[in-house]
C-alpha cells in the first residue's frame, strides 16, 4: 500500500529534504573518516590538471616577459598584431575600410592618431635660409654661368610671343639630361633650318630632326616626342602651346620640371618650382628639404619640389631655378664642389664634407674653415 505524504508537506518541503540529503552526501565525501569508500574517487583530478596548466602558462609568460625585457622591449607589447608604421601609412585606406565601428583594438586607434598628427605637422622654414639665399644671390651677380646666357628662357628671345612660346617648349623638351650649351646649340640649328615652327616640324622626317638636335641626350627619342607635340599644338591649340600644367603634362616627353618651367617662362604663370638636378642636389646639401614626415633627404626632384613649396615664399619660386642652376654649374658642382670659394660655407651643413679636389693632399689642406 503506497505511503501518502501528509497534507501539510508541500513541494517546498520536498525540495528542502532533497537539499539536506545532497548536503549530507557532500559532507561525507569531504570527510573520509565518515565514508572511507570515497577515498578512491578522483573528483579533484580535473582541478589539479587545470592548476598545473595555469602554472605552466604562467611560467611561460614570465619567461617571455624576461626575454622581452632583456631585449629592451616592453613586456606587454603584442607581437605580430600591430602592423609596421610604414606599412600602415601606405595601406591607410585599406586599413580604415577593414576597421568596424565596434570592437576596434585600442592599439589600432593609437596608431591611426599618430599618422594623422604627422600628416598635419607645420613645416618650419630652415634656419638661416634667408642669409643662405642672399649669399647665393651675391655669388650669382656675375652672371657667368651657362644658364645665364644659354638657358631655356633664352630660346627664341627675338621671336614674336607665340613663336617664342613654341621655341621655349622645344628647348625645354631637349634640356633633360643635357647641358645648357648643348641644348642652346640644338635650338640654334633648328632655327637656322626654319624648324622652330610646329608645321615645319610635322613635315620633317624624324631622322632629319634627330640629326639636327644631336648630340642632345636621347636625341632620337626626343625627336619623336617633339614631332608628336608639334602635331598636338597644331591640332588642338592652333599652333600655340598648352597653357595649363595638365595639358602640358599630357604631352609625351614633358614631365613636372619641364611643365613648371614652360608655365613660368612662356606664360609668365608660375604654379610651382621647377626642380632639376641642380636644384634637387643643392636643396639637399643645404638641408632645405626632407621626405614627408621624416628628417631624411629627398630622393627625387618631385619630392624636393613639394618640400620646397611648403616653406619657400611664392615670390621666390620662379627665380630659385636659374639661381640654383647657375650656382650648381659654377660652385656647388655635382663632383668636387668648390667649398673653399663658396661664400656660404660657414652656413652650409654639407660644406667640406665631399672631396673638393682629385688631389688628396689638396683635399687635406682644405678641410679647415676660415
Amino acid at each position: 500500500m503506497p505511503h501518502l505524504l501528509p497534507v501539510g508537506i508541500g513541494l517546498s518541503s520536498i525540495s528542502s529534504m532533497h537539499n539536506t540529503r545532497s548536503t549530507s552526501r557532500l559532507l561525507r565525501a569531504s570527510r573520509p573518516e565518515l565514508n572511507p569508500g570515497v577515498r578512491e574517487v578522483k573528483c579533484e583530478s580535473s582541478v589539479s590538471f587545470d592548476n598545473s596548466k595555469y602554472e605552466m602558462n604562467s611560467m611561460k609568460r614570465k619567461k617571455l616577459s624576461r626575454v622581452l625585457e632583456l631585449n629592451g622591449e616592453h613586456p606587454k607589447k603584442e607581437v605580430d598584431i600591430v602592423p609596421d608604421i610604414e606599412d600602415f601609412r601606405y595601406d591607410k585606406i585599406k586599413a580604415e575600410a577593414s576597421i568596424s565601428t565596434d570592437g576596434v583594438p585600442a592599439s589600432s586607434i593609437r596608431l591611426e592618431k599618430k599618422v594623422k598628427v604627422s600628416s598635419v605637422l607645420k613645416v618650419v622654414a630652415p634656419e638661416n635660409w634667408e642669409a643662405v639665399l642672399g649669399g647665393i644671390k651675391s655669388m650669382r651677380l656675375s652672371g657667368e654661368a651657362p644658364v645665364d646666357t644659354k638657358g631655356c628662357e633664352k630660346a627664341g628671345s627675338l621671336l614674336p610671343p607665340k613663336e617664342r612660346r613654341f621655341a621655349v617648349l622645344i628647348s625645354t623638351m631637349m634640356s633633360s639630361q643635357t647641358k645648357d650649351e648643348v641644348t642652346h646649340a640644338a635650338v640654334e640649328r633648328l632655327s637656322e633650318n626654319g624648324l622652330l615652327d610646329p608645321d615645319a616640324i610635322v613635315r620633317t622626317d624624324e631622322t632629319t630632326l634627330a640629326n639636327l638636335i644631336k648630340p642632345v641626350g636621347f636625341y632620337q627619342r626626343k625627336a619623336q616626342f617633339i614631332k608628336e607635340a608639334s602635331k598636338v599644338c597644331l591640332k588642338r591649340f592652333g599652333g600655340d602651346i598648352p597653357d595649363s600644367l595638365t595639358e602640358l603634362l599630357a604631352l609625351k616627353g614633358v614631365g613636372p620640371k619641364m611643365a613648371h618651367l614652360v608655365m613660368s617662362i612662356a606664360w609668365k604663370n608660375t604654379q610651382g618650382i621647377c626642380v632639376d638636378t641642380h636644384v634637387h642636389r643643392i636643396s639637399n646639401r643645404l638641408g632645405w628639404v626632407y621626405r614627408e614626415g621624416t628628417k631624411q633627404k629627398t630622393t627625387t626632384p618631385e619630392q624636393t619640389r613639394m618640400s620646397l613649396e611648403k616653406w619657400l615664399p611664392k615670390d621666390e619660386w620662379e627665380p630659385i631655378n636659374p639661381l640654383l642652376v647657375g650656382f650648381g654649374q659654377t660652385i656647388c658642382t655635382p663632383l668636387r664642389p668648390k667649398c673653399v670659394n663658396c661664400g656660404i660655407n660657414t652656413l652650409c651643413p654639407s660644406a667640406f664634407k665631399e672631396p673638393s679636389s682629385p688631389n688628396p693632399k689638396q683635399k687635406k689642406r682644405g678641410l679647415g674653415r676660415t
